[in-house]
């Protein structure tokens, strides 16, 4: 390899390790109470260097939700689209990882946009512009989903597949919100008896 593909390569890890760990402190904290010196120093990475990467926190906070959207739709692109079986199952199983990974424990910044949606929505309009590019992603990624399973037969809804996608994204969303107020994972379970509910699939 040469050297300039060696430092474009080390110049990409260095900026995805800012990211990756960015993602896991503030997933926890939230963006306002975590300055850049603790990400910088847990990635293992100068101040001096973060500049070269983010013009600012703001720019560092919009690529953390660009970065961390790709990576979700993706994983939906894998469970939703890609798996096996009926996609009625799929869509479970979706919904069972939502259960898994986004509790009122430390989620390692698997429930950013649950983390983050109510605080920077406010605080800076590229962040909640990147917010909502990735939460229509997702529902558009659920609509394509229950549309297929429509069309199998493995599940039916009384309203159009967009909108029954939206309901449920909200609903589990405020959910997520619900756990971590009561500390308790049965709104995840009121929620999935709801999306069965909505899905016609059975309890």
């Amino acid at each position: 390899m040469s050297t300039a593909a060696t430092t474009v390569t080390d110049s990409t890890d260095v900026r995805d390790r800012i990211l990756a760990t960015g993602q896991r402190i503030m997933g926890g904290k939230g963006f306002s109470a975590v300055g850049l010196n603790e990400v910088l120093t847990a990635a293992g990475v100068p101040k001096g260097s973060f500049y070269h990467y983010f013009g600012s926190k703001e720019a560092f906070g919009e690529a953390l939700l660009e970065d961390y959207f790709e990576e979700y739709l993706a994983d939906m692109d894998r469970m939703l689209r890609q798996a096996k079986g009926p996609v009625a199952t799929r869509i479970e199983t979706y919904f069972k990882a939502w259960h898994d990974n986004q509790s009122f424990e430390n989620c390692l910044g698997k429930c950013l946009a649950v983390k983050l949606g109510a605080e920077v929505a406010d605080l800076s309009e590229s962040m909640r512009a990147s917010l909502n590019r990735g939460t229509a992603g997702i529902v558009d990624h659920l609509a394509r989903a229950i549309e297929a399973g429509v069309a199998e037969g493995s599940l039916s809804v009384d309203e159009p597949p967009r909108d029954v996608a939206q309901s449920l994204y909200q609903l589990w969303l405020g959910a997520s919100i619900m756990v971590k107020i009561v500390r308790s994972t049965e709104p995840f379970h009121k929620a999935m008896a709801t999306t069965r509910q909505l899905l016609h699939l059975p309890a």
